[in-house]
């Protein structure tokens, strides 16, 4: 792993190459020379579980919070990603090739930390607010590090990273796009700027702050949906309920619902395009009003109300998806809608709304290529691997916890950054992030993929001989060595 040149070590582990001084660390922070020795600066990162006699998670090992890092003796272990350093230059088999018999079936895992020049975030932002037109640049200390793309049921999404932001702009951008990356993988808060669009905080598994403000829920649904679901709470108390959204705003005399429910027309129109009765899209632009319109005085989407049709007395009330924004009206002699204090009855049911919105919320996906270089550690022959992998020979996991790895050629695998264990990521100054992956399947498959079976050690001769560092399962993921979730099917 690295060459000697006097009192410098030259560390091998990425591209860059550094010439690094006893004592001191290389340009990534995660090898160091330490007696004129390369060393890795993180020990090892194994999760263990133990189970009771009726197969359920021991309650302490759930709890990390007063975890020593010790190995429990008897516990099944898994050996993560985490601090076993990579395969680069790639023609070595990967760092750690590990022999286990859970439930008397011969498996083993193949463990290493890729480099990932092919890699971005995919984040998820579920809010109703208007963070930008979709292809809008996204930016980090006034560098694009990515794009709005499209949104989608109750939340706006953003593609981060990516090669072309990491290799193909200049120097800044590229040290930019991976710093954002490192951070908010690493659980981090991150400001970003949407281009003629929103300043939003994003961090994984918290509410966004658009525009330095919190928010607090996502919408129940679109103002279709919404109708929908609450049109039968609403028949009786109001003649006329118009939710306000930025997709499809719905009107419940006209909708499918409100003619279920024998709802007389109230011959109020709202303003935009009219897709089928009671929707409608258009009504107003993108923004941080109503609905994640740019409305705040809903009755400038009303176009006209049809003397023929409505009434003096008919009540109206209007709300939007999330129950935030909500008014009553009556109409008057002249059919002029007038505020009225929201009855009692129908503040229940908006209240309801409220409380069928999920809290918003910020996830962060982190999408990479597992490439040839990265393959080339388990066997000697790549594309097989891809093929174990495509048929469920071979589990995927990233510092233990489970991937999806999307259909077509190759290893193209996304996974939620906060199901990882802390620490998980790191980078090297290419720019490229440092991930951990981890290949597991049947010691007889591993064996006809042509993998490196001369680098095979058992497990507990890896817990004796290497710097280790424990951790409980996390309950919430599949433990990737149960028989149930190896192989094919």
């Amino acid at each position: 792993m690295s060459d000697q040149d006097g009192d410098l070590v030259r560390c091998d582990a990425c591209p860059v190459l550094c010439r690094i001084r006893d004592g001191r660390a290389g340009a990534c922070d995660r090898y160091a020379n330490r007696d004129g020795a390369l060393v890795r600066l993180d020990p090892l990162l194994v999760a263990q579980r133990t189970l009771d006699h009726d197969g359920a998670m021991v309650p302490f090992l759930e709890n990390a919070e007063n975890w020593d890092g010790e190995l429990i003796a008897g516990a099944e272990t898994f050996i993560t990603g985490v601090g076993s350093t990579t395969t680069y230059p790639d023609y070595k088999p990967a760092p750690f090739i590990v022999a286990s018999k859970p439930a008397d079936v011969d498996l083993v895992t193949v463990v290493s930390e890729g480099i990932f020049s092919y890699c971005g975030l995919k984040v998820k932002i579920d809010t109703d607010r208007f963070l930008g037109e979709e292809q809008s640049a996204v930016r980090c200390q006034g560098e694009q590090v990515g794009h709005v793309t499209t949104a989608e049921y109750g939340s706006q999404m953003l593609a981060l990273g990516g090669v072309r932001h990491l290799t193909g702009g200049s120097k800044s951008e590229g040290n930019v796009t991976c710093k954002m990356m490192l951070e908010l993988c690493g659980g981090a808060a991150v400001e970003l700027t949407v281009d003629d669009g929103a300043k939003v905080v994003v961090q994984a598994n918290q509410p966004p702050i658009i525009d330095d403000s919190l928010e607090e829920r996502m919408r129940v649904g679109c103002g279709s949906a919404t109708i929908g679901i609450f049109a039968p709470q609403w028949h009786g108390l109001a003649d006329e309920v118009i939710v306000v959204d930025d997709h499809i705003t719905g009107v419940l005399s006209e909708h499918q619902a409100g003619r279920f429910l024998d709802m007389p027309p109230a011959g109020i129109r709202v303003r935009g395009r009219r897709s089928t009765p009671g929707r409608y899209f258009q009504v107003a632009g993108h923004g941080d009003g109503w609905g994640g319109t740019d409305v705040r005085d809903p009755l400038t989407i009303v176009d006209k109300i049809d003397p023929k049709t409505a009434w003096p007395g008919l009540r109206l009330l209007m709300v939007s998806t999330t129950g935030e924004d909500a008014e009553y009206f009556v109409l008057d002699d002249d059919l002029m809608p007038v505020l009225q204090a929201m009855p009692a009855p129908l503040q229940t049911v908006v209240e309801r709304i409220a409380e069928n919105c999920e809290p918003a919320n910020c996830t962060v996906l982190f999408m990479a290529g597992a490439g040839g270089s990265l393959r080339a550690g388990v066997t000697d022959n790549p594309v097989r691997l891809t093929r174990s992998v495509r048929q469920r020979i071979t589990t995927v996991t990233c510092g233990g916890a489970p991937v999806y790895v999307w259909p077509g050629g190759g290893i193209t695998l996304m996974v939620d950054v906060s199901r990882m264990p802390p620490g998980s990521f790191g980078y090297v100054p290419t720019p490229a992030l440092v991930a951990p992956i981890e290949f597991s399947l049947p010691l007889a498959d591993y064996e006809a993929l042509g993998g490196h079976m001369s680098a095979i050690r058992r497990l507990d001769e890896v817990l004796r001989a290497t710097d280790v560092r424990a951790m409980p399962w996390r309950g919430e993921n599949p433990w990737p060595l149960s028989p149930s979730d190896t192989g094919p099917g």
